[in-house]
């Protein structure tokens, strides 16, 4: 049998909510939307603010002494926010750091490569990106894939073969992939 009581309560919560909600929501957009520069941010502060007064309803005062909790609560989520942006620049500050020691410097054949591959089906690309780049063998790319490590290597050999083909047409000369030859750009149709 339905606890009467339990939902009579929650009906009670739910219509103090709404009419907090529909009493305040202007109220802490505009005081969100003049401390952030992106309207979608405001956005997530009023979300962040109602959630947190849904969570705690009992402490929200009655009357317009919620203005000022609401307000108070929308602070703190702002406050929050920022520490976050802070935290997540000084992480990425860190890793672009990281990235810039641990990639090499891209000369010349890396892009003639990259053209080439970028000529290939989607299958060879991944093949090759895997094997070379990655560092994968064949034996590794099929449990990876769920494939027999024997089709893995024949399609990695003509996957191969396409790309050797591509690099030509680009100007690549067998023996030295440093060297090019003079290649008319190809347009992709």
């Amino acid at each position: 049998m339905p606890d009467i009581s339990a939902s009579m309560e929650r009906s009670a919560a739910e219509r103090r909510f709404r009419a907090l909600f529909d009493t305040h929501r202007r109220l802490v957009l505009g005081y969100a939307l003049r401390r952030v520069d992106e309207p979608a941010d405001a956005a997530d502060v009023v979300a962040e603010t109602f959630l947190i007064a849904w969570r705690r309803l009992g402490d929200v005062p009655e009357g317009e002494a919620a203005r000022a909790w609401l307000l108070a609560t929308a602070r703190r989520v702002l406050a929050n926010q920022r520490r976050g942006e802070r935290r997540r620049g000084g992480l990425a500050d860190r890793l672009a750091g990281e990235l810039a020691a641990a990639v090499p410097v891209v000369d010349e054949s890396d892009g003639v490569v990259r053209r080439a591959l970028a000529q290939l089906s989607e299958d060879d690309r991944e093949l090759l990106l895997l094997a070379g780049w990655d560092g994968l063998s064949p034996g590794e790319i099929a449990a990876m894939t769920g494939t027999l490590a024997v089709t893995v290597r024949s399609r990695l050999h003509r996957a191969r073969r396409r790309l050797r083909a591509e690099l030509t047409a680009l100007g690549w000369e067998e023996g030295d992939p440093a060297r090019f030859r003079s290649a008319p750009e190809r347009t992709v149709a």
